[in-house]
């Protein structure tokens, strides 16, 4: 019979190509982090098929379907489950909008009447290459 893996968390974090500090201030911080199953050394193990479910669910960006030709707001945008919430799109498109910075978000397709909104098809290119919790090697 072959025994559970199981990883301790520098593992965890070269396995997931992020930070110690990631998966031990951030992701194990979150309520539906797995529970350590045993020791070694220092370092709690965590079985590795837990990990990896709480990563799918929690971490990683799930694709989401939007409609091309039609515009969001960035409330809508939360809402349609993009994973990235209503107030992270509005700093980030106004730090996009200070010449030393680099943009973060595209600017509104539709900016009628004062609201800001974008089509499904610009939102869908932005997250093909926005990065989750990865870190940049």
């Amino acid at each position: 019979m072959v025994e559970p893996q199981r990883l301790i968390t520098p593992e965890i974090a070269e396995r997931y190509d992020v930070s110690i500090h990631t998966v031990t201030k951030t992701w194990s911080a979150h309520p539906e982090w797995p529970a350590p199953v045993d020791r070694r050394g220092r370092y709690k193990e965590y079985d590795a098929q837990d990990v990896a479910d709480f990563v799918r669910q929690h971490v990683d960006r799930q694709d989401v379907a939007l409609e091309p030709h039609r515009l969001y707001t960035a409330q809508q945008l939360e809402d349609a489950g993009i994973g990235i919430k209503a107030v992270t799109i509005r700093a980030d498109l106004s730090r996009s909008r200070k010449p030393d910075q680099p943009r973060r978000w595209p600017e509104p397709d539709d900016t009628a009447h004062g609201v800001n909104r974008w089509y499904g098809e610009t939102v869908s290119q932005v997250l093909a290459t926005r990065h989750g919790y990865r870190r940049n090697a």
